[in-house]
């Protein structure tokens, strides 16, 4: 029999240290973000199969081994989004976007789903902050997204990560590098993963990206020329430029030829960013020029560039070096009705302090000795004692628990007593 009273594998319940630590992620990219002109936009946790189909790429793992599919009452497929990419450029194409002012910058946050084995840094469902600019073909563009995704985790406290760019190229470019990749691992065909042995006539730059040790001892063999050595004069050029604004910014990063994105909607320039203390799940997030997805999903041809972070990973990162997230809101006042007759009265006391000063109530008499025990438990400043006499009097009497001082303040001063640190 199931135990009904456990998390699904792969699921993880958020909570205390844990949530602040998301909130912390998403606050500090939100702060970045906007200020950078972006807008926030919240797509729908599921779409139509095929938006994930055609936009990530049906010889991914992703599409092939990691969603969570379903058919709904209407016979339509309906997957869970596995990255927020796909999902926002369907949203720029449904809603008319391409008549905003361009380039249209969004940013998003939330769960995203993928049917993978559960492991430290890798659940079934996780969440990602992610920015896409659209409408510009710009090395500044490509440049400003990798900063911002830079610099978010750099103001977050983490030290000990590395940016690595690369550049997938263009279309010519990839068929090319595919042409170049199948005639040279095609004598150890038989050598490779099942997967790759797939990918082989389907996409064979997807073998690059394998996990398997397999396929990464062939390649090592075989000496693999890098995708870099492939870029056609405008990836070249745009890609020179990419860095050498990247420079202007005082963005630290190293070049990369192994980069190679997992979606196939990637172009040009691609990066990622890794936290050395994470060991094998050592990707933080990373990201990609995307000109041709908006097409692939039936919209107008759409340049765009944009990035994703996984938060599980960066508050690891974040734990690993020791930064701690942001402390809970403290207690300021825990009001304590004497008697029944004040309970109500308690209520509108801690009521009219919201949400300026952090007031909890007792739901119950209590002795003014208790009060002060369990003010002291919730890690309150202050205990407010209610009882006939305040009642009466319109008033609280306040006690500083750690100092024992006390004075009765007027319930409609209060605010103002709490605001000044004891002073009226």
């Amino acid at each position: 029999m199931t135990h009904v009273t456990k998390a699904v594998k792969g699921t993880h319940d958020l909570f205390k240290e844990s949530l602040r630590c998301q909130q912390a992620v998403v606050s500090r990219a939100r702060e970045w973000l906007e200020a950078a002109g972006a807008s926030e936009i919240a797509t729908p946790v599921f779409e139509l199969t095929e938006v994930f189909e055609r936009g990530v790429g049906e010889s991914t793992d992703i599409v092939q081994k990691e969603m969570f599919t379903f058919t709904d009452r209407g016979n339509r497929s309906l997957t869970l989004r596995p990255e927020g990419t796909a999902g926002v450029v369907r949203a720029y194409i449904e809603h008319g976007m391409k008549v905003w002012p361009q380039p249209v910058r969004l940013w998003y946050a939330g769960p995203m789903f993928r049917a993978e084995r559960p492991q430290k840094g890798r659940q079934r469902q996780f969440h990602q902050v992610g920015f896409e600019l659209l409408g510009s073909a710009s090395p500044l563009a490509d440049a400003e997204a990798v900063a911002l995704s830079y610099r978010i985790l750099e103001t977050l406290g983490l030290r000990d990560m590395k940016l690595k760019l690369g550049s997938v190229g263009d279309a010519e470019d990839r068929r090319r590098y595919n042409q170049y990749l199948r005639e040279a691992l095609s004598p150890r065909q038989d050598d490779l993963s099942p997967d790759s042995q797939r990918r082989l006539s389907t996409n064979p730059m997807r073998i690059l990206d394998s996990k398997s040790e397999d396929d990464r001892q062939v390649l090592k063999e075989l000496g693999i020329r890098p995708m870099l050595e492939f870029l056609g004069p405008g990836a070249r050029e745009h890609f020179e430029a990419v860095k050498r604004i990247l420079g202007g910014l005082g963005v630290p990063f190293e070049v990369d030829p192994a980069i190679v994105r997992g979606l196939d909607y990637y172009a040009r320039t691609s990066w990622e960013i890794h936290h050395e203390q994470l060991g094998a799940q050592s990707a933080l997030g990373g990201g990609g020029r995307y000109d041709g997805l908006a097409e692939l999903l039936g919209g107008p041809p759409t340049p765009g560039v944009g990035w994703a972070l996984g938060i599980e990973r960066v508050c690891l990162a974040l734990e690993a070096e020791g930064v701690s997230p942001p402390p809970e809101r403290t207690l300021d006042i825990y009001i304590a009705p004497l008697g029944e007759e004040q309970l109500e009265l308690a209520l509108a006391a801690a009521a009219s302090l919201w949400p300026e000063v952090r007031a909890e109530y007792a739901l119950s008499p209590r002795k003014p000795g208790k009060a002060i025990r369990e003010a002291e438990k919730r890690g309150a400043r202050f205990v407010g004692l209610l009882g006939e006499e305040e009642a009466r009097a319109g008033a609280l009497t306040i006690k500083d628990i750690a100092s024992g001082r006390q004075q009765t303040v007027p319930l409609n001063r209060v605010r103002e007593w709490l605001e000044s640190g004891g002073e009226l």
